[in-house]
């Protein structure tokens, strides 16, 4: 999939919340802006993730779900959050990761013994170039296969900065595992180098799991980023 050009006009704001759970310790976020709530990567328990995020803020109303690929310690709280919000619901997902998700809910199952609800069909399935908006920012959809087929980073230039939720695609020094059903080792070098053209250097890159990092440090120190 050749890349697209991001828009990099700053536009709206956003607080972002950390929430880690799940059984292999997933980074969910909470994205809020203006009054409205998306759940990027709802790991587990969807329904606690909802009620502590309108607890703690009673005055924003919870879109749904949008997850950066299928693996099902990312999806594995969106039937909750489905349920919790309701039939309005949103649970986007590139459509390259669809059948990824009914696999590897069962290789969790028998490897570690993870049970995981099914999230259900998505309700929009993303490509490159796609927009995820919301209060009044826009999240700009980047394909980054490797980690699975339909991986994705959701880009978004903001008022306060750039920011960039790159699932398991990016770690610091490093990159998502390759070695599951669907991972391809030159594809997410490939996937790495479109990050490196695409991205400016103070974009703050929020991971799937662990610590985040920022564009310019992975140009420094991740060999990845340059094959």
């Amino acid at each position: 999939m050749d890349a697209k050009a991001l828009d990099l006009t700053p536009r709206g704001s956003a607080s972002i919340e950390t929430l880690v759970n799940g059984p292999i310790q997933t980074n969910s976020y909470a994205v809020i802006s203006s009054g409205e709530c998306l759940i990027v990567d709802p790991a587990w328990e969807g329904g606690r993730l909802v009620e502590h995020i309108q607890a703690e803020h009673p005055e924003v109303r919870v879109l749904g779900s949008v997850c950066t690929h299928g693996h099902a310690d990312h999806v594995g709280g969106v039937a909750g959050v489905r349920a919790a919000v309701g039939g309005s619901a949103l649970y986007e997902l590139c459509a390259k990761d669809v059948a990824v998700t009914r696999t590897n809910i069962e290789e969790q199952r028998v490897m570690w013994g993870i049970e995981t609800a099914d999230p259900g069909e998505p309700t929009r399935l993303l490509a490159e170039g796609d927009a995820v908006e919301f209060g009044n920012v826009c999240l700009q959809v980047i394909e980054t296969p490797g980690h699975t087929p339909g991986g994705i980073v959701l880009f978004a230039a903001t008022k306060q900065g750039n920011i960039a939720f790159v699932g398991d695609t990016l770690f610091p020094g490093s990159h998502g595992r390759t070695d599951l059903s669907g991972g391809d080792e030159a594809a997410i070098v490939r996937s790495l180098s479109k990050l490196a053209r695409l991205l400016p250097p103070d974009t703050v890159c929020l991971t799937g799991h662990g610590d985040s990092t920022t564009m310019e440090r992975e140009l420094a120190q991740n060999p990845f980023m340059h094959f």
